[in-house]
């Protein structure tokens, strides 16, 4: 799809070059340039150029430079149709395409997110000036969300009426339902997917709305507190980070990204004076949501809640940090409160939390060390193990070697030959699983080290290898089953695989992803080992079928299965093996 070059000329002179590019960057008039702080690397001299004569700006101090659209494409991330398709959206510009007009999804997404764009006014306008928003609106003043905050994120009122918004909207049902504020009842009616509640607007990085968060007040009788609209053609929440319309200018400019668990969480670091914080969308964080952030930044910061949900879900962050390149640190929070709720008692507080965060794996060996009882010398020895166990995840032996020596200080104060004995209890539990994973041809981790998700593993390195052995079949494990099936369907591509699986599915992926495979791994081997398993699990089941026929056949299929353990295994073993349990799982399936 192009944009008509009369278009993109109408776009880019629809307003000067400084005019959009002070909508990021404070301009001053320096003769007949406009000056600023670079928005695309960290400076305290100016050295950001803009010129409205030629329309290009320049950076003296990195060399970025280029005109309204690349400037654009850069801040917002969008590719070059997006970035003309923003600005003429902001100058109420209609553009037509050179190749028969936009793809139908793109024409009906259009026309979602201009419907959505409506709600959000509308219940924004209900909060500011409808009688029955009068509890809400002491709500919210109450909890310093008022005024000019409500205004900055457009919060809203859904008052309590069966359908009000689909009535004042006048969309039709599918366009109502298929951008979640509407559905029909069991009376065939349209009804309002959201009744007396504060609504939160959810906005994609890009600026258009795309779903709501909608809160209960304090006297409701309605037990689900928080509800979120559910996904649809527009809005999927694992890609989806609220706050970050608002936060992207300043997370590129810091390199750094603050996430938190909810809405008024967000709202609380802006109140604070803090504009880089995100969260997500009524779900648990998922590696779509580390992708995303890492378009913006290397640096991201967890701003949890100081409760177990809170820290667990800081954990899974470990495997990211290595696999998608981000480093990651954690606030700790004063008294264990929220974000939002350190905003009233204690701003500078929270803004001293991130500027203290501590590394991933400090964070996680200081949990260990916090939670635990030291008071006899096996306590010390139980504490010293679990520590241990965390820091010899890390691949660099420094890190290991100082994250050891902490803990044994900790446990053992000055006693040089305790904190030697700790120092070298790391390395040499490090070099015995390295020289286990070795043997295996497979680096693993705790509960996950089997035979099927090994062959997944390999998989993503040698991929031909593997499918001469390995069908589908073979596997006992479902979700195993249907990752093996995606990366068959995409010759191992883990990008595309990821596009036809499921929650359950794409976790394993994750972590399938993160394994390092040596170059001495033998996939044919893996491939027959679990083969032998898998023929030997089907032939259990068959006992019970005494048929001659059966037995004769499967006489012979134990047979085989024994050749597999010989040194060298037919290739002709293989197949007839692999074609026998195809042949009675598809039955048993029929």
């Amino acid at each position: 799809m192009a944009i008509s070059e009369d278009d993109v000329e109408r776009v880019r002179a629809a307003q000067p070059i400084s005019s959009v590019i002070s909508n990021y960057v404070g301009l001053k008039r320096a003769g007949r340039n406009f000056l600023g702080l670079c928005p695309f690397h960290g400076e305290k001299t100016p050295s950001f150029n803009v010129r409205d004569e030629t329309g290009r700006y320049k950076c003296f101090g990195c060399g970025a430079s280029g005109d309204v659209f690349k400037f654009v494409q850069e801040v917002e991330r969008l590719d070059f149709v997006g970035a003309i398709e923003h600005l003429a959206a902001k100058a109420g510009i209609t553009i037509t395409y050179t190749t028969g007009g936009p793809s139908r999804d793109r024409q009906r997404n259009k026309q979602l997110f201009e419907l959505m764009e409506r709600a959000v006014e509308w219940y924004h306008q209900r909060l500011l000036t409808a009688a029955d928003a009068k509890d809400a609106r002491e709500y919210l003043r109450q909890r310093g969300l008022s005024g000019d905050i409500a205004r900055q994120f457009r919060l809203g009122w859904a008052p309590d009426a069966w359908d009000a918004l689909a009535t004042e909207l006048g969309a039709t049902a599918d366009m109502l339902s298929d951008c979640g504020l509407a559905f029909t009842n069991s009376r065939g009616r349209l009804q309002d997917s959201f009744r007396a509640r504060v609504m939160f607007p959810i906005f994609k990085d890009s600026g258009e709305a795309v779903a709501f968060g909608g809160r209960i007040l304090p006297n409701s009788t309605d037990p689900a507190k928080y509800k979120n609209s559910a996904e649809s053609k527009i809005y999927t929440k694992s890609k989806t980070l609220y706050g970050l319309n608002w936060a992207k200018s300043d997370v590129v400019k810091a390199d750094q990204i603050v996430v938190c668990e909810g809405y008024t969480d967000v709202i609380g670091f802006h109140r604070a004076g803090f504009s880089r914080a995100v969260a997500t969308c009524g779900t648990a964080l998922t590696e779509d949501h580390v992708r995303l952030m890492k378009r913006f930044a290397n640096n991201v910061v967890l701003a949890f809640d100081a409760d177990a949900a809170g820290q667990g879900a800081a954990e899974r962050f470990y495997e990211w940090e290595r696999k998608i390149d981000v480093r990651v640190n954690v606030a700790r929070l004063k008294g264990g409160k929220d974000p939002g709720e350190l905003a009233d008692s204690d701003p500078q507080g929270l803004l001293d939390s991130i500027e203290n965060a501590e590394p991933f794996m400090a964070f996680r060996v200081r949990r260990v060390l916090d939670g635990a009882r030291i008071g006899t010398t096996e306590d010390k020895v139980r504490v010293a193990e679990r520590a241990v166990a965390i820091i010899n995840e890390h691949p660099n032996v420094m890190v290991r070697r100082d994250y050891a020596t902490q803990v044994a200080e900790q446990l053992w104060g000055n006693d040089k030959k305790q904190v030697d004995d700790i120092v070298q209890k790391v390395d040499r539990k490090f070099e015995a699983s390295r020289a286990r994973n070795e043997v295996s041809g497979v680096t693993t981790t705790a509960n996950r080290e089997n035979a099927e998700f090994v062959i997944l593993a390999l998989m993503l390195a040698k991929f031909d290898d593997v499918t001469g052995v390995v069908v589908e079949e073979v596997f006992a494990n479902d979700a195993h089953r249907r990752v093996f099936r995606a990366l068959l369907a995409h010759r191992g591509d883990h990008e595309k695989a990821e596009a036809d699986l499921d929650p359950e599915a794409l976790e394993l992926l994750s972590q399938v992803e993160v394994f390092d495979v040596s170059p001495q791994a033998d996939p044919r081997k893996e491939g027959i080992n679990l083969l032998r398993a898998a023929v030997r699990r089907e032939l259990a089941r068959r006992v019970a079928d005494t048929s001659p026929d059966v037995i004769t056949r499967d006489r012979g299929i134990k047979q085989k299965v024994e050749q597999l353990s010989g040194r060298d295994v037919a290739d002709s073993v293989v197949a007839d093996l692999l074609a026998w349990l195809y042949d009675v799982t598809s039955a048993i399936e029929a």
